[in-house]
């Protein structure tokens, strides 16, 4: 079956720092480019990070650039979103997801495999 599940969320104090881990199953991660978004209640799901497929050039969304790392573990088959220096406003669910577009895709409607989520809180 052709999956990937989230997990590493959690409650975290401002300033701290927390690992998402993205376990995929059934698929090639080198084979695709990878992304994480989040979103918030009411809000629309945001681009955060993408690794994209073959050379595994990075890109990050100006509001977590600096902060976060987006970083795959091939043997593993899984991707990671490395978060630092957390702020209330990172609060949100947390989705990595796949993409078989080449380049750095930021749109949610490139991604055809999307993981099932990870609550992540910031507490001020």
């Amino acid at each position: 079956q052709v999956q990937l599940v989230d997990s590493g969320g959690g409650l975290v104090q401002a300033g701290g720092s927390l690992r998402l881990s993205c376990a995929a199953s059934g698929l090639t991660i080198s084979a695709y480019g990878m992304g994480w978004f989040r979103q918030a209640p009411g809000q629309e799901r945001e681009f955060l990070a993408v690794l994209s497929r073959g050379s595994g050039r990075t890109y990050y969304a100006d509001s977590v650039r600096g902060r976060f790392t987006i970083s795959r573990d091939n043997a593993k088959t899984t991707v990671y979103l490395h978060m630092n220096s957390l702020k209330p406003e990172d609060t949100a669910v947390y989705y990595c997801a796949a993409t078989i577009g080449w380049g750095l895709k930021q749109s949610p409607v490139a991604y055809v495999l999307w993981g099932q989520g990870t609550q992540v809180t910031v507490s001020s």
